[in-house]
């Protein structure tokens, strides 16, 4: 059974699930928008748009593949059982690995979601 590891896992396996229907989510309003942009002849400028929907899906996306969620690392806190049953950590060591670590999935994310929408906005519609 997995369990808390500081600065490297701070969900199970129902908020892995949970970040994973993030990322689809995220991905899905990402084509919508796109779809749109295409339909629409939006201008290069209007496409920075699909930035937003683009960074829910690669938050969702890096949480899900670090099994960690950057929120609960931020707010020192942790949960590997029911949705919602959250349990804190306990020491200042621990909350500074878990802050590093969300820090680090928040910009990873961003990157991502960044190199996306350039690659978008670059495109011949």
């Amino acid at each position: 059974m997995p369990e808390y590891i500081p600065g490297t896992c701070n969900i199970g396996a129902g908020e892995i699930r949970r970040r994973q229907v993030v990322a689809l989510v995220g991905a899905i309003f990402s084509l919508i928008s796109l779809v749109g942009m295409f339909l629409a002849s939006a201008p290069r400028g209007a496409r920075f748009g699909i930035f937003l929907p683009l960074a829910v899906a690669s938050i969702g996306w890096v949480q899900s593949r670090k099994k960690f969620c950057l929120a609960y690392g931020f707010m020192g806190t942790f949960n590997f059982g029911k949705l919602g049953q959250l349990s804190r950590v306990a020491d200042s060591a621990s909350k500074s690995a878990d802050r590093k670590t969300a820090l680090s999935i928040l910009v990873q994310s961003l990157l991502i979601a960044g190199a996306l929408t350039l690659i978008v906005v670059a495109l011949p519609l």
